[in-house]
């Protein structure tokens, strides 16, 4: 999983920004509502923290570096106190007449991270409290969020990016299937399944149910030929969907359990480990359940582990292949229902990623 960084600004953001005439205001600090907790959020999910700031003239006769220096070294001491550290700490010191491309929105502070291909841009944001801060958002290219009196309080930054629901899309084209499929973990609702597949449409909708997630799948397939490809490509662009809208897993249950249905029963061990696997156990007393093979079944939920990054071992036990085949489906939908929940922003890991 690749880095996320969250660029601060410092006056304005982090403390009540200063009035322009009272330099030594600086030893005055005033944190601005909410930012310690919102700053040990966005730590705890994963973000490494870059303070950017413009500081006219710092270390000139009218901003001396001794009335800045203590003053910053104690709000960096109390952040660390609360588990908040820097990863780094820019500090343009030009004045805003000089024009220099260190000074934002120029992008010079920051130019080793435009380098630098570790990190996510589409995961990595700004917050900063004037419009030079979104412009250098902008320049970077990363999200831009405003705070303070103008713009949003720091709780509301942490709910629009820490708790927006977990969704993706996936479209995937090929000369034998056209699929597109859409999820929303944090949502539930009927799903809207449609692959030319009566049984496999049916199936498809209980792990949308039963899983707990909103799920739109749209397949044009070659039935012309046979199921194959529609059951396979439709579990790979489903496996890739999930895997994108579960991002880095952070607070996720992770682990799935077993269900019987009338005669039959299914176990289903599930681990969003990140290492596909597949293992799977049963035999169906018949080849086809409607207009599905039996054999496809075990062939969907290994295309599903090859694209999820998921460890599953599936077992199936009965004598009506009707249920049996249910069964694996619901087992299998119930097990992510609990593995993809999340519940607070620990990553399930002593590894440190997933």
């Amino acid at each position: 999983m690749r880095r996320k960084l969250l660029f601060l600004d410092r006056d304005g953001c982090l403390i009540e920004e200063p009035p322009d005439e009272q330099v030594d205001s600086y030893a005055k600090l005033s944190l601005l509502p909410g930012v310690i907790a919102a700053l040990q959020a966005f730590s705890a999910a994963g973000y490494e923290l870059i303070m950017v700031t413009n500081q006219d003239g710092l270390g000139t006769a009218c901003f001396p570096d001794a009335d800045f220096a203590g003053p910053h070294a104690l709000l960096l001491r109390i952040f660390s106190s609360q588990g908040i550290k820097f990863h780094e700490v820019l500090i343009d010191r030009s004045f805003s007449h000089e024009g220099k491309d260190t000074r934002k929105p120029g992008t010079g502070l920051v130019r080793k991270w435009l380098a630098d291909e570790s990190w996510s841009r589409a995961m990595s944001l700004m917050v900063g409290d004037r419009d030079s801060d979104l412009q250098f958002a902008a320049n970077l290219g990363v999200r831009g969020f405003r705070v303070g009196k103008q713009g949003l309080g720091w709780p509301d930054i942490v709910h629009q990016v820490l708790d927006a629901p977990r969704t993706a899309k996936v479209e995937r084209h090929t000369r034998e299937t056209l699929i597109e499929v859409t999820v929303n973990l944090d949502k539930e609702s009927e799903p809207k399944v449609a692959t030319g597949l009566g049984f496999f449409n049916h199936m498809l909708e209980q792990l949308g149910k039963h899983g707990g997630f909103a799920l739109d799948l749209y397949c044009d397939g070659d039935l012309d030929v046979d199921e194959h490809h529609t059951i396979e490509d439709c579990a790979l662009a489903l496996g890739q969907a999930l895997r994108d809208a579960l991002g880095d897993k952070r607070g996720i249950g992770r682990y799935g359990f077993s269900l019987p249905m009338d005669e039959s029963a299914a176990d289903a061990r599930l681990d969003l480990c990140g290492r596909p696997y597949f293992m799977f156990d049963g035999h169906f007393p018949r080849e086809w359940v409607g207009d599905l093979a039996v054999e496809m079944v075990p062939h969907f939920f290994r295309s599903l582990c090859e694209a999820l990054g998921a460890n599953l071992h599936l077992s199936v036990r009965g004598q009506n292949a009707h249920h049996m085949v249910e069964a694996c489906f619901k087992v299998v939908a119930r097990s992510l229902r609990r593995a993809i929940r999340r519940e607070g922003s620990a990553l399930p890991s002593t590894k440190g990623l997933l």
